[in-house]
């Protein structure tokens, strides 16, 4: 009998939740803006657990290949002079649900169409200084984890809170 292979970023959770986990950039404009801390609660206070965090500046090598599929694209060479420009803040969030309910957090890529509350539409005016990444699918969350984080730097902790905020 085969063995079933289960994605690294599924992890075992509450009672039989499945949590799945995602990547998230804060990104220099968010840095230079000082709005990071304000970021990072918005995902705490809505329950999701931060299990891998650092501040880092991404060498161009890295940016090419975290952004490699907009590769040729008009917007490309700006997209890396801009993202390797100042220091990120790279992050691996943990929740039930995790991409699609940080990716509806963030709002849509431009802050215009972004509905109000959400991180771009709260904190961002122009497409080119959104604020904020997250993986768009668990595929794109695996491979951006294992890009920017090494297994030894991912935490795993039960939130003392996790009974309030899952069934």
């Amino acid at each position: 009998m085969r063995k079933r292979r289960r994605s690294k970023v599924l992890k075992p959770g509450h009672e039989g939740v499945k949590m799945e986990r995602t990547f998230v950039m804060l990104k220099p404009d968010a840095i230079q803006r000082g709005v990071c801390g304000e970021i990072i609660s918005r995902f705490e206070r809505r329950g999701l657990k931060i299990v891998a965090m650092k501040m880092m500046q991404i060498p161009k090598e890295l940016a090419e290949k975290h952004y490699a599929e907009h590769k040729g694209k008009k917007f490309y060479d700006g997209l890396i002079a801009y993202i390797t420009s100042g220091p990120v803040i790279a992050m691996v969030i943990e929740g039930k649900n995790a991409v699609k309910l940080v990716r509806d957090m963030m709002g849509k890529t431009n802050p215009q169409e972004s509905q109000p509350g959400t991180i771009r539409a709260d904190y961002a005016i122009d497409l080119g200084r959104n604020i904020i990444h997250g993986s768009d699918s668990l595929q794109s969350a695996e491979r951006e984890i294992s890009l920017f984080f090494s297994q030894n730097e991912i935490c795993a902790y039960k939130l003392t809170n996790e009974n309030w905020i899952y069934e």
